[in-house]
């Protein structure tokens, strides 16, 4: 008897996590995505900023331990009643025509973990112009583009003027991600840089942008007014109320005060749906907010047709891509694990010749909440608090939030190697002559 067949969408946090756990002696694995690497996404700030080398922040799908199929691809739709799904190979300005050539792809259970892309909430010119952090692809890119723009500040034909525009990073978005990019570069250029460039590193300067009344919304107010405080001292500019109208090469524009120039625009400002979820006319989603694929508590996608309590038997959903009905969570990385390890949990308990998860056997999926935890820069941090527990901030958090970071990482192997760099920055300074 052959064995079942689950197909994964998705390469992030849980698409990454099934395709590492689920039994290849009960199922044959099959992994679609246009990405042949996960990236550790709470890792890419560090490794733009030099603290270790970029493929710590990031796991090859290809592996001898993982036994699983990869398949470099995108998703154009799928049939659940068919249980088909139509790809298309996923190779930019490739000119070799097996590269354009659509196949098609059967499952008996599929399992959804797309993920999101970024929000520009429909800003004109940010995808022309600004840098994201989702990938390790993005944490090159700002790594370059800040070095770049060093080098043209010490130039001598330029004049102080527009080395204060070049040296401006403008980060727009105001959550952990925000925060810490900027702790990070402000860590990176009252250290290492005033060594590299005594002439111009005292130009750099950060802005933080928000359309919200304060950064770290997610903290009690302590936390985030103690957050904003600190920033601020370290002479961060904390933008926050503020609506971003449009972006151009050099400037963006801001409502109220106009156009503020500046030499890298990184753009965190969180989620929206992937073209697939939002062309799933199938299954049902949520109305309000982020879209997403909403499923039971057995992470079964519910069908968009019929009662509200159908579901799709062989069809599950996480990642920040899916949200539970009655039970909604945030969009992270702990939460797209904790559901990824449930549905191994399920998977792997149930013998090959059971065909059916119309009535699951487990129990529902329940979140155990962790510590949310930030980076603020110069060895700064703060933890949420948690029931009757308040949050508490300085060294100890950062320390936490350091070794959260390690931890992250599924590979023995990377953990060493980040200690040690660690260790080594510390001794001798971070490496940044080789960036």
């Amino acid at each position: 008897m052959s064995k079942p067949h689950i197909t994964i969408i998705g390469s992030g946090w849980a698409g990454f996590y099934l395709a590492d756990y689920l039994s290849p002696t009960l199922y044959t694995v099959t992994i679609i995505s246009p990405r042949r690497t996960s990236a550790y996404t709470p890792l890419l700030a560090s490794a733009a900023c030099g603290l270790f080398n970029f493929y710590l922040a990031e796991e090859p799908i290809r592996s001898k331990s993982r036994k699983c199929r990869f398949l470099k691809a995108t998703i154009t739709s799928i049939s659940f009643p068919t249980k088909t799904i139509h790809c298309a190979p996923a190779f930019d300005d490739d000119t070799d025509p097996i590269t354009n050539q659509p196949f098609d792809l059967q499952y008996d259970y599929l399992i959804l973990a797309p993920g999101c892309i970024p929000n520009t909430f429909g800003t004109p010119g940010v995808l022309d112009h600004a840098l994201f952090m989702k990938n390790v692809s993005d944490a090159m890119a700002t790594r370059k583009r800040l070095f770049d723009l060093l080098e043209k500040a010490s130039l001598p034909t330029c004049p102080p003027a527009r080395k204060h525009e070049l040296l401006h990073i403008a980060i727009v978005g105001g959550g952990p991600t925000g925060v810490e990019i900027t702790a990070e570069l402000d860590d990176l250029a009252h250290r290492e840089l005033t060594d590299l460039y005594p002439d111009v590193a005292p130009y750099l300067h950060i802005s933080i942008y928000d359309v919200a009344p304060h950064i770290l919304g997610n903290y009690e107010r302590k936390l985030h007014e103690y957050a904003n405080e600190r920033l601020v001292r370290r002479h961060v500019a904390v933008e926050t109320n503020t609506r971003i109208e449009k972006v151009d090469r050099e400037a963006l524009y801001v409502q109220g005060k106009g156009r503020v120039p500046y030499g890298m625009l990184m753009w965190v400002t969180g989620n929206k749906a992937t073209d697939l979820v939002m062309d799933m006319h199938d299954v049902r989603k949520s109305e309000k907010g982020l879209v997403r694929v909403l499923t039971d508590r057995h992470l079964r996608v519910f069908k968009s047709s019929g009662s509200k309590d159908e579901v799709w038997d062989d069809v599950f959903a996480l990642g920040d891509a899916a949200d539970i009905v009655g039970a909604s969570l945030p969009t992270t990385a702990e939460v797209a694990v904790q559901k990824a390890k449930f549905l191994v949990g399920v998977f792997n308990s149930r013998r090959q010749e059971e065909a059916s998860f119309g009535v699951p056997a487990a129990m529902p999926f329940t979140y155990a909440e962790k510590h949310l935890v930030s980076y603020i820069g110069s060895r700064d941090g703060i933890i949420a608090g948690r029931g009757d527990r308040e949050g508490w901030t300085g060294r100890s958090a950062w320390l936490a939030w350091r070794s959260g970071s390690v931890m992250w990482t599924r590979s023995w192997r990377n953990r060493i190697v980040i200690l040690l760099t660690w260790i080594l920055n510390w001794v001798f300074g971070k490496e940044i002559a080789k960036m």
